[in-house]
């Protein structure tokens, strides 16, 4: 299935998680946050202006991003968690 998103959405899949602390500690699936990075997957046409015309996003896919920790909605497709939220969402583009 092809998730293709509307006006200025992005999908995003996030990147795992981190095993380990700084000090090295394993950390157990129950103690790791939901990490706040992850790759755009795939982005919409851009938001509609009063004059009609398109917005081009700045985020393309294949970026990788850094996004509010309760941005945008989960799902599950494939067996893979995706997140859909707007451009306005995400905080920065790491190189």
């Amino acid at each position: 299935m092809k998730l293709v998103p509307l006006g200025d959405k992005v999908i995003i899949r996030r990147l795992p998680a981190e095993e380990r602390t700084a000090g090295g500690i394993v950390l157990p699936d129950s103690a790791r946050e939901k990490p706040q990075q992850g790759r755009v997957l795939s982005v919409g046409d851009g938001a509609l202006l009063s004059d009609g015309r398109r917005s081009p996003l700045t985020v393309q896919e294949g970026d990788r991003v850094m996004f509010h920790a309760y941005a945008g909605n989960e799902l599950k497709i494939n067996n893979q968690e995706l997140l859909i939220c707007r451009e306005d969402d995400i905080l920065a583009i790491l190189d």
